[in-house]
């Protein structure tokens, strides 16, 4: 679970960006001026566009619920970015949270028809749910009167977000056109020095250095660190084969030639399970692997308890712990590997992480709101570049000043650079905030800007991703929206195979050798074809093939 993020953008983007500078960053104000058509004539201005709404002419209050069990949404006006919003656009939003049962929290709404005015969660089954019963609110009419979407996402994106009625309900969040995110390995510096800089590489050279640092450090100490929910398992499934995805567990698919397979059949599932579990019963992973809270995790990884951590995103923690750690003490910190391999294996065809096009999650908003047409500006201008520049880097005047020549590229400050700690206490702040991140944007403005620093004042987050997790990660727009509907028979047959996977997962990892390891997993492959499983990979392979598809005609 986490707010997966960000790429690498390149030159063209930032043209691209210069170009659509008047209208990305005019969200906020009215225009009359004639726009040249795709001829390159001009058209003139069409009534609805003269009565845009304008954020800040009056006020804008709306209930955001985030369909989540682990989500809470900050206080709105709390931290520096949203109350300048609050203060300077008028805008207000109140928190309908979870209560850590989001799925019973959603179905209760939908029953009550008491829905909050705009729901952030996944693309699916769950959107086309509330679509199907009639109340969401289409976003077709809005397109060209905000801009930012448009321009930024493109059509051939806006149309892969399209439901089966042809009209776009969903506002992407973390959509990008280029390479991005996270995933992958970080590594404990002072410890690494103390135990002479080893090789790090493949996976046996991995082992070996667990096995020491347990050696040296005992309990005081953990070796491997898998983050929330163990992500850092899945991480290692990447090592055991050339241009493996780590999004195949996801889907419970892997690819064999035009048709979706069983994971548990997955030669390269079943070794990396082999190899997670070997060090797990040695006491080399942390033992609450599959139950512990990211905020143990993060004190963990805050206080450098830990040798490894590698997770889908483990970037945030490790940024703010080791500006925090290297102000104590200067050999102290982290830095990031190359992703681990197996023996043998190139290097370079490693993806310990994947991304889509589409980004992460959406907001779609309810026909409970009262004014959707506002709503949908401010996710617009939210998801444009002065929202954006407000939520990584906070009001102008402080770690910006300004703009470049191109209008909506932040002049940084020095103190970006003099104030790491701060920058990332900023960033942590309003991380669960964006609901519309625009990958390129801030990636662009960050490349542009880092790109001139020596290396060692870059942003230790952003280091890491231009020297690795952005040339590491594999491109699985083809693998979404693959899941059913919830209450179709698939649906059912999708939720038994999702418990049988998860109760196969901990058995495994829990297995006292690796046969025992190959017996659970078997033992989950009967019990998940017995509940309809080559059906659930027959409908799943339906819809990917109808998405690469629907790729090819875009290009």
């Amino acid at each position: 679970m986490r707010l997966r993020k960000k790429s690498l953008a390149t030159s063209v983007t930032a043209l691209l960006a210069a170009a659509l500078m008047l209208s990305a960053c005019s969200g906020g104000t009215k225009t009359a001026n004639p726009t040249p058509s795709d001829n390159g004539t001009t058209t003139p201005p069409t009534e609805a566009a003269s009565e845009k709404f304008v954020l800040g002419e009056q006020p804008l209050d709306f209930s955001f619920y985030g369909h989540y069990d682990w989500y809470t949404m900050p206080t709105w006006g709390e931290d520096a970015a949203t109350k300048w919003i609050k203060e300077n656009k008028k805008v207000d939003v109140k928190a309908v949270n979870s209560q850590g049962n989001a799925q019973q929290k959603f179905n209760t709404m939908i029953a009550s028809d008491e829905l909050p005015d705009v729901i952030w969660l996944e693309r699916g089954s769950d959107v086309e749910k509330l679509r199907e019963n009639g109340m969401l609110v289409p976003y077709d009419d809005y397109l060209d009167k905000y801009p930012n979407l448009k321009e930024w996402l493109g059509e051939a994106g806006i149309n892969m977000l399209r439901s089966p009625d042809g009209k776009l309900y969903q506002f992407p969040n973390w959509y990008t056109s280029q390479p991005n995110g996270n995933a992958g390995y970080v590594v404990n510096s002072k410890i690494y020095k103390e135990l002479g800089e080893p090789k790090l590489e493949t996976t046996d050279d991995l082992t070996k250095y667990l096995e020491a640092v347990k050696a040296k450090y005992g309990n005081s100490v953990v070796p491997y660190e898998p983050g929330i929910e163990g992500q850092g398992i899945d991480v290692l499934y990447s090592a055991f084969k050339e241009d493996a995805m780590t999004r195949w567990i996801t889907i419970r698919g892997v690819p064999n030639g035009d048709k979706l397979t069983s994971i548990f059949t997955d030669p390269t599932y079943r070794e990396s399970m082999q190899y997670a579990a070997k060090l797990f019963r040695d006491k080399l992973i942390s033992q609450d692997a599959l139950t512990q809270t990211a905020d143990q995790i993060k004190e963990k990884v805050m206080t450098g308890r830990v040798a490894v951590y590698a997770a889908s995103s483990p970037t945030e923690n490790a940024m703010n712990a080791h500006a925090e750690l290297v102000a104590k003490d200067p050999e102290a910190g982290y830095f990031m590997i190359w992703p681990i391999h197996k023996e043998g294996l190139d290097k370079n065809k490693i993806f310990p992480g994947t991304y889509t096009q589409l980004g992460w999650n959406v907001s779609v908003i309810t026909k409970a709101a009262k004014n959707p047409e506002a709503i949908f500006a401010f996710l617009d201008w939210y998801t444009g570049p002065e929202g954006q520049t407000l939520l990584m880097w906070g009001p102008e005047g402080g770690y910006w000043d300004g703009y470049e020549e191109d209008g909506i590229t932040p002049k940084f400050t020095e103190k970006y650079v003099t104030d790491a700690a701060g920058l990332g206490k900023l960033q942590a702040e309003t991380t669960n905030l964006q609901w519309n991140g625009n990958t390129v944007f801030i990636d662009t403005a960050k490349a542009k800007y880092e790109s001139t620093l020596p290396e060692e004042e870059r942003n230790w987050s952003t280091r890491w991703q231009y020297e690795i997790t952005w040339k590491t990660q594999a491109n699985a727009t083809e693998f979404i929206n693959l899941d059913p509907a919830p209450e179709s028979e698939e649906g059912i047959i999708r939720q038994r195979v999702e418990d049988i996977y998860t109760e196969a997962r901990a058995k495994a990892l829990f297995a006292k050798d690796d046969a025992e390891v190959l017996a659970v997993l078997d033992k989950a492959e009967a019990d998940a074809q017995a509940a309809g499983y080559d059906k659930l990979l027959a409908f799943k392979t339906t819809k990917w093939q109808e998405n690469l598809a629907q790729m090819k005609g875009q290009k």
